[in-house]
């Protein structure tokens, strides 16, 4: 089923329940994806789950700006979102996994120093879309290479 499908069939769903918040985070997906498509590019999974990571972030961002402003009900509000998004994400992978496939990656590439930092993260980034953010890759790559 594609992702357009699911959100729609889930925004019927949120709207039959009554679920407010639930379906204000399943629209925020729905008008990414139509901004995207009438970018006049194909939309492919791949631009699909880009979209979707960034949904993620940016509430995750919002909520830790809002903790720290002692906001709490604007915080958890980001964070329920970022969570019913999260769920239309491929399962993300546990931090000893990432490391696996990140040593796997440095062992195939075999970095010299840590200048070639760069390049092993753009690899594990196109081999792990979806399942992990840039963010965790960056970080246990430079813990690898250090």
């Amino acid at each position: 089923m594609a992702l357009v499908d699911k959100v729609n069939d889930d925004i019927k769903a949120a709207m039959l329940a009554r679920e407010k918040d639930k379906l204000e985070a399943i629209r925020a997906i729905k008008a990414a994806l139509l901004l995207a498509q009438t970018s006049g590019e194909a939309v492919t999974e791949e631009i699909e789950l880009k979209l979707l990571q960034k949904l993620v972030k940016q509430r995750k961002e919002s909520a830790e700006i809002y903790s720290s402003q002692n906001r709490q009900d604007l915080a958890d509000k980001e964070i329920f979102e970022a969570e019913i998004i999260e769920k239309y994400l491929p399962t993300q992978l546990s931090e000893e996994e990432l490391q696996k496939v990140i040593a796997e990656i440095i062992s195939q590439n075999s970095p010299v120093t840590i200048k070639e930092m760069g390049k092993i993260i753009g690899i594990a980034n196109k081999q792990l879309a979806g399942k992990a953010d840039g963010k965790s890759i960056a970080e246990i790559v430079k813990k690898l290479l250090a």
